[in-house]
């Protein structure tokens, strides 16, 4: 291969990564005009309009997604055989994207930019919309770095590392007129309205596929795809919900929230880690991973910790 071939693949595969021309410009440290001429090139070369304006942003045609799908990993085991370990996270400008529930983003995004702000200042870190159904088509098509979830069916080129178990309790209001203390029967659990946390939209949760299997069935009354909508919801009604602990751990701590164990013997959902094994030998990756890992595991044990102290108490 020439290499002005080479180095025309290299920016096609910036702009494929990024989605833009600007912002691949920007990845590359190259002018916008410099990019756009080497679109000019690509098309030229290779017969194909490549990329389609849609706003700000360039849609890739078919040929362009089927020639990344071809030439993306090698591109990237040849730049890390070059330049393995060439990365300092105090001097790097690298954007990453993270694909995540808003539950993890709230335990750990906030702690996460204290800690950038210290160690990384030029890196930038950017969420993305989770669901459980394009986690894989997200990860495949390099448009996040990291999902954080619960176990997926993948292929052999996803890798996932369990990071922890979710620890679910029923929540509601604390002058609940169903409950009079911190416990629930499975009966007054059946008879209540639940409010379910559904990500996806889908109308029915983790929670109702254990109930099936006892040939129980609840009301769903009201869904959201959000964590953070559940404690203004709740604590201003009469629908209760079963939710990790950490996603209202603080709201029970100030006495918004009631909580009591879920009434039925179930194992909990787990959340892992899952990336592209193309980026196994990627450093910057590598660190990014591990350190948000880490911020993430020990919000959780916090949490879980000062939540357990305080059931202890009531």
């Amino acid at each position: 291969m020439r290499h002005q071939q080479l180095n025309l693949l290299v920016i096609f595969d910036a702009i494929m990564t990024e989605g833009s021309i600007t912002r691949a410009a920007t990845r590359l440290s190259m002018t916008q005009p410099a990019v756009s001429n080497a679109v000019a090139r690509m098309r030229e070369a290779w017969g194909d309009e490549l990329f389609i304006k849609e706003g700000r942003n360039s849609c890739p045609t078919l040929f362009a997604q089927n020639l990344w799908a071809e030439i993306r990993l090698p591109l990237t085991q040849l730049s890390q055989a070059i330049e393995p370990d060439l990365f300092d996270p105090f001097t790097s400008q690298r954007n990453f994207r993270v694909s995540g529930v808003d539950l993890v983003i709230d335990l750990s995004w906030g702690t996460f930019r204290q800690y950038i702000e210290k160690k990384a200042p030029g890196i930038s870190i950017h969420a993305h919309p989770y669901s459980m159904q394009n986690s894989v088509c997200l990860l495949n098509s390099a448009k996040v770095d990291l999902v954080y979830g619960i176990a997926m069916d993948t292929s052999d080129m996803i890798v996932s590392d369990h990071l922890f178990d979710v620890e679910y309790v029923v929540a509601y209001r604390t002058d609940h007129p169903l409950f009079t203390d911190q416990s629930i029967t499975l009966e007054q659990f059946t008879q209540a309205d639940h409010l379910l946390v559904s990500p996806s939209g889908n109308s029915e949760g983790y929670i109702d596929t254990i109930l099936h299997q006892h040939g129980i069935e609840r009301r769903i009354a009201m869904t959201v795809n959000h964590f953070s909508a559940v404690t203004s919801i709740i604590s201003t009604s009469n629908l209760i919900t079963v939710i990790p602990s950490t996603a209202i751990c603080r709201d029970v701590y100030n006495g918004n929230l009631s909580v009591a164990p879920v009434p039925i013997d179930f194992t909990p959902n787990s959340v892992f880690c899952h990336w592209h094994r193309r980026q196994e030998n990627d450093a910057g990756h590598n660190w990014i991973r591990e350190q948000l890992n880490s911020t993430l595991i020990t919000a959780v044990e916090n949490h879980r910790d000062k939540f357990n102290a305080l059931l202890k108490k009531k």
